[in-house]
């Protein structure tokens, strides 16, 4: 199995994807972020707004349309209401990311399998799959920028600007700026050019630096032409937004300039394998290229020293980190599969016998701490759940097996497997989790009367809803419907707002929606997800 997967290795990588998450990833519910892009996306096909972007009918000019286009082009093929296919072109970019790692890993000079395991590495990694899920258009910008910086290194490698390499950098660059803006430019275009300056040296004729800077100016220029869209056409509104997001990252989410120096754990299974792949005087006379452990090592390092001096931290952030982090991860494993079966230093075997059979141990007992986390009364989910762990019990055992005969790289992809495993069988007992107070706000969405909202509603429930919900709440006061008869939506933590329509409507409470998929009362019960419906009559 292992040799077939490495003889195709790019369809490998896609095809794993697909599999561990492409047909189970819909039983997540829909976050914050991710909600907000989906509305955006939903307007794009009912409203046409392709270009002047909206969120709820109100302007939404924080992020660029291009993931948005992407998105609403599945939309349009498979449904906007479909969850799962509005999440299969992030899904897609995962691939992407992998296949990406996989290449540049080649023209790096890394043989084929080692390649191929760093093209693994990254797309199991906890944060660029929790991306991917939680919703933003981070993975988009990444992928893309990962597209551009594969091309940058054989133009920097060959030293001369080939026409096609030079066209895909200034593609790649543009769409990338056009699915997040300045952040992949920053965190992995500078850091990518300072680590390879500091490993390969950046070797070439002036004329050649020329034209590659030429091309780096004409890809941001391309990437900025809907900014400067948006700038002419609706300036006010676009020059406040600009104004607070720009002030944002130096006053909000502000964090202490190590906040970031964790990376590692960010990788999930990997975070061991990451620890030890970053110690730089013991990597260096076990590696079998020196030059690209140089690359990945501090283009690694400098990528978290960039994002460290921003005032403005998010956890989200850090994912472009575990792009390079990935490659450094590979020629760590690939150490351990070359020479681990001589090795005889017990601290350095402790280490992989630790990290590997940790993922086996949580393999193998799997199945007895789901059964205590949600009742599996029903006759499918029982099914669904003695399925899962018997699959993740024998890969357990399998890992358990090949890491005492000392079988490095079938430990490996049992690893990848097992993650596969959690993602085809695990992810869809996380329906377990939806509880009796869930109650959408979806189910009027068929009614006559048309609904507003009175304060925030969160974008969440707007999804759910499936429409436009307008809030007739405005600066100088409230704004009163041309209809006589309406509902209106209202946070329940602030049930005392709707007592200002009392003078002109009869107010009838008709019901709470809770779209929360957890129980009340739980730490993960949001209250902002709770909202009381109530039908207007205007007075005689």
């Amino acid at each position: 199995m292992i040799r077939q997967v490495e003889k195709y290795p790019v369809l490998s990588l896609l095809l794993f994807v697909i599999v561990m998450l492409g047909f189970t990833v819909d039983n997540l519910p829909v976050s914050i972020m991710e909600a907000r892009n989906f509305i955006s996306a939903r307007e794009m096909l009912t409203d046409g707004n392709w270009i002047l972007t909206t969120m709820n009918g109100e302007a939404r000019y924080e992020k660029p349309p291009l993931p948005t286009w992407i998105t609403a082009f599945f939309g349009f093929l498979f449904g906007i209401k479909s969850v799962l296919a509005l999440r299969w072109p992030a899904l897609l970019f995962v691939a992407i990311v992998g296949i990406s790692i996989y290449k540049l890993s080649t023209k790096m000079e890394l043989n084929k399998s080692h390649s191929l395991i760093n093209g693994f590495i990254v797309i199991t990694s906890f944060y660029v799959i929790g991306i991917t899920i939680e919703g933003p258009w981070d993975i988009y910008a990444h992928g893309f920028m990962l597209l551009a910086l594969f091309n940058l290194f054989q133009l920097f490698k060959n030293q001369k600007t080939t026409l096609l390499n030079s066209i895909l950098f200034i593609v790649f660059l543009a769409c990338s700026i056009l699915s997040k803006g300045p952040v992949p430019l920053y965190v992995l275009l500078l850091s990518f050019i300072m680590a390879y300056g500091i490993a390969y040296r950046l070797i070439g004729s002036i004329s050649h630096f020329l034209k590659l800077f030429s091309l780096l100016i004409f890809g941001i220029a391309l990437g900025g032409w809907w900014y400067f869209h948006v700038r002419i056409a609706d300036p006010e509104t676009f020059t406040a937004i600009a104004t607070r997001e720009t002030s944002n990252w130096s006053s909000y989410n502000v964090r202490p300039f190590y906040y970031y120096w964790s990376f590692f754990a960010q990788s999930g299974i990997w975070t061991i394998p990451a620890l030890m792949s970053l110690l730089y005087p013991y990597m260096k006379t076990r590696v079998t290229n020196l030059k690209a452990y140089r690359f990945s090592f501090f283009w690694t390092i400098i990528a978290v020293i960039l994002l460290s001096i921003i005032p403005e931290k998010k956890s989200r952030y850090l994912m472009p980190v575990l792009i390079p982090l990935a490659i450094n991860i590979g020629f760590y494993l690939d150490y351990l599969i070359r020479e681990f079966k001589s090795l005889k230093d017990k601290k350095e075997t402790f280490v992989v016998y630790f990290q590997f059979g940790l993922i086996a141990t949580v393999a193998l007992l799997f199945g007895t701490l789901a059964f205590f986390l949600g009742p599996f009364n029903s006759g499918l989910m029982l099914v669904k759940f003695i399925i899962c762990a018997v699959v993740l019990a024998i890969i357990g055992v399998l890992i358990l097996v090949r890491l005492k005969q000392k079988k490095i790289k079938t430990v490996f992809y049992l690893t990848i497997l097992f993650m596969l495993s959690l993602g085809l069988f695990a992810l869809p007992l996380a329906q377990l989790k939806i509880q009796e107070n869930y109650n959408p706000v979806s189910e009027l969405a068929n009614n006559s009367l048309p609904l507003y909202s009175l304060n925030y509603i969160a974008p969440e429930v707007i999804y759910n809803y499936g429409d436009k919900i307008p809030s007739i709440s405005k600066e100088d006061g409230v704004l009163i419907p041309d209809e006589s008869q309406f509902y209106v939506i209202a946070t329940k933590t602030n049930p005392i707002s709707i007592e200002t329509l009392d003078k002109l409507y009869n107010i009838e409470y008709i019901k709470t929606y809770d779209t929360n998929f957890t129980e009340e009362g739980s730490k993960s019960h949001k209250s902002r997800l709770v909202n009381n419906v109530y039908k207007l009559t205007r007075k005689e």
